[in-house]
């Protein structure tokens, strides 16, 4: 229709006046794709100038117009030279009184704003022809005259041929429909002449699918047309043979003086419906299917679907038997019981009637008329009774092609598939296929099932037994435990003993030396006192007395000597067992941490001739404990200097950290380039007063000590890799959490 209006209109230039773009941007578009020039202006001057150079209808905001609708109306008509011109209203706040002033202004129509743009459309287009048929030939001398009303059913008729849908027109004065085009024939079913005996109401069924009168919402919806309203719903309509049509019904008011005429364009949305019906069928099956519903059921279902797709059809399963020779009916809610109980454990085979032949011969079978087909032969008595007399069937098959049932779709009318039909047998068929595939899968599952349960009795018997011994040795089992648990706690308190022992007596060891030189000392010179004493009252010397002044100076310095190897010893001891609360917990950088470290050490290290590297990333933190960790690194370096490089002229220490990817682990290695710990040494650097050292000063404690640190304070591990003879060295390495755990609470 759309086309042949753009070809009547010949090009027709279309004026827009709105200074509101956003609200015909659409409608812009929507004509554009018809072929219509537009124009747009933004205030009445500007749409005074563009009218002046030729339009053909204009479409105008009441907004923009304000009080003096008429004047203005009258001015954008004039502008043109053709006081004719079409000119349409619309208006965001629409009134009756506005309505009415248009109406007065010689508007052709009223619209309300916000609009649907291709209805709207639609009207341009129809008040361009209809004005296009009353307007006279270009440079006509004579003014046009009025268009008589059979002059304008000869147009109108012309312009609805084209049309894509069945299209209308009525006569509301008179009640009368004047005139339709061929696809409202064949909608309902009627010629135009029959159609044009009627008004609107004989193409509805009395009452709609909601019970509500036809009659009564047809008045309602002519009223609302009449006003001025483009309005759309949906009904149902009715064919010649009674059959109900779900349509789409679209009412719009022409603009024709003197007249209430109204353009209807029907859409039939049958197919639509179908299409819809059937999608939500499919779901609704297969939710059947996967939740496991009986078969039964489910096909009835199905077959339902399937008849609703076409009108006369009656559907049919028939299941073949696990013999592959028997069928019997397994669903046909609309055939008569007594014919689906004579197919009852009929043989299939060649010339058994439509479901037995396609089962037999594994393919489709088509019988248009059951009286007359030689399949149907034995079988017409049986049929005839029920008024069938076509029937179309069509093997089931499974996953891995075994026959499973034939569907068949019965008609009581001679009949061939067209295609439609042959696209429903495909649907169900498939449908079909995987219902039955179903059932019968879980009447397997429930075989197997069934087995398993007595494989399951013999095997609880079986364990039954095994239980019962398992508990008798379960009960050997525990008071063997609980008597391996007391000795092993005997063994852990032996060892416990054991190693407070060693560690007394290499305490006791490492003291008795100060301790006993400052014990011999004093008791030297507590000696010599009382010999000066006595001296001192028989008369004291002065060489004597000097004499004993270096004694006592010697023995001073003995006695502070051996006292402060002591308090060393001592303070060692106290470090073995780390006080973490003692401690401070903070954030610190550790590159710049390491480097206030090993300051102090850089002119130790230059007299030894080592060279000391560090490789700490910046930016690496930790929140931890820096005085225990800067303790572990100072007694690890003072091993190194004391052990590693002994005969040995030089070599490097390298002190290198990284983070992990995740932030949360930071690795430190402490290695040298020296002599390496022997293997059997190796495992026992961590042993409180081991040392290779021994009588050199050194007191064995500084590695267990650092070793305590490590995994009590800062919550890491240390490592400890060597090899001798290489020249490679050792490497002691911390596995550290960036944040130390937390300390206990006190």
């Amino acid at each position: 229709m759309n086309q042949l209006i753009s070809s009547i209109t010949d090009r027709a230039n279309v004026l827009l006046v709105s200074n509101s773009p956003n609200e015909v941007r659409e409608l812009l578009y929507v004509l554009d794709r018809h072929n219509l020039g537009t124009g747009l202006a933004g205030d009445i001057d500007e749409g005074v100038e563009l009218a002046a150079g030729g339009t053909d209808l204009i479409l105008l905001d009441a907004a923009l117009a304000g009080s003096n609708i008429g004047a203005t109306c009258m001015r954008l008509r004039n502008a043109g030279g053709r006081h004719s011109v079409p000119l349409l209203l619309m208006s965001a706040t629409p009134s009756a009184e506005e309505q009415g002033r248009s109406v007065g202004a010689g508007a052709s129509d009223y619209i309300k704003m916000p609009f649907n743009a291709r209805d709207v459309a639609e009207k341009i287009l129809m008040e361009l022809a209809l004005h296009r048929a009353e307007a006279p030939a270009p440079h006509a001398v004579t003014p046009p005259r009025p268009l008589h009303p059979q002059t304008l059913e000869v147009n109108y008729h012309s312009i609805l041929a084209g049309s894509p849908d069945a299209v209308l027109l009525f006569d509301i004065d008179n009640g009368l429909l004047i005139d339709a085009n061929h696809l409202a024939e064949e909608l309902f079913g009627m010629p135009l002449a029959e159609l044009l005996q009627g008004g609107m109401e004989p193409l509805f069924p009395k009452h709609q699918g909601d019970g509500r009168a036809s009659p009564q919402l047809l008045e309602e919806k002519i009223r609302d047309t009449l006003q001025g309203k483009i309005v759309v719903f949906r009904a149902s309509c009715c064919h010649r043979d009674s059959h109900p049509i779900a349509c789409e019904i679209r009412l719009m008011r022409l603009s024709v003086p003197g007249r209430q005429l109204v353009h209807a364009r029907i859409i039939d949305l049958t197919e639509r419906n179908l299409a819809e019906a059937m999608r939500s069928g499919q779901s609704a099956l297969l939710e059947m299917v996967a939740k496991g519903a009986p078969l039964t059921p489910t096909l009835n279902h199905l077959l339902l679907l399937i008849e609703g797709q076409s009108r006369g059809v009656l559907c049919s399963i028939m299941l073949l038997d696990d013999d592959g020779v028997h069928m019997h009916s397994a669903a046909g809610p609309s055939l008569p019981p007594e014919y689906m109980a004579l197919l009852e454990g009929v043989a299939i085979g060649d010339g058994v009637g439509s479901c037995g032949t396609a089962m037999f011969l594994r393919e489709p079978v088509v019988v248009t008329d059951i009286m007359h087909d030689p399949l149907w032969a034995p079988y017409r008595e049986l049929a005839a009774p029920f008024g069938l007399r076509a029937c179309w069937s069509r093997p089931i098959f499974s996953q891995d092609g075994a026959v499973l049932g034939s569907f068949a779709m019965y008609y009581r009318e001679v009949r061939k598939p067209d295609a439609r039909d042959l696209e429903l047998i495909d649907t169900a068929t498939d449908l079909a296929g995987i219902a039955i595939g179903r059932m019968r899968h879980e009447r397997e599952l429930q075989r197997h099932r069934a087995h398993l349960e007595d494989l399951v009795a013999e095997r609880t018997a079986a364990l039954t037994l095994a239980k019962e011994h398992s508990e008798q040795t379960n009960l050997e089992l525990a008071a063997a435990l609980e008597n391996l648990s007391i000795t092993q706690e005997e063994l852990v308190r032996r060892d416990k003993l054991a190693a407070l022992g060693a560690l007394v007596a290499g305490i006791a060891h490492e003291l008795n030396t100060p301790i006993g030189n400052g014990l011999v000392v004093a008791t030297t010179m507590a000696e010599r006192t009382r010999e000066i004493q006595a001296s001192f009252l028989d008369g004291l010397r002065r060489s004597e007395l000097g004499a004993y002044l270096t004694q006592a100076s010697e023995a001073d310095a003995i006695m502070l000597r051996n006292l402060q190897r002591a308090a060393d010893l001592v303070s060692s001891f106290k470090q073995i067992a780390v006080d973490r609360a003692s401690s401070q917990r903070r954030h610190f950088l550790l590159r710049q941490f390491v480097a206030e470290l090993m300051l102090p050490l850089c002119t130790q290290l230059k007299a030894a001739g080592l060279t000391l590297t560090q490789d700490v990333p910046e930016g690496l933190a930790m929140d931890s404990y820096p005085g225990p960790l800067g303790q572990v690194l100072s007694n690890l370096l003072e091993n190194c200097l004391r052990h590693a490089f002994e005969g040995r002229s030089g070599g490097t220490i390298h002190i290198r950290a990284r983070g992990s990817d995740d932030g949360k682990t930071i690795t430190m290695s402490i290695a040298d380039t020296g002599v390496g710990i022997a293997a059997d040494d190796l495992v026992h650097v961590y042993d409180p007063f081991f040392t290779t050292k021994l009588g050199s000063g050194g007191s064995g404690l500084g590695l267990h000590v650092a070793h305590n640190i490590v995994t009590g304070v800062l919550g890491g591990h240390i490592d400890a890799t060597s090899s001798t003879g290489d020249g490679s060295g050792t490497t002691f390495t911390l596995q550290l959490p960036a944040a130390a755990p937390q300390a206990p609470a006190p």
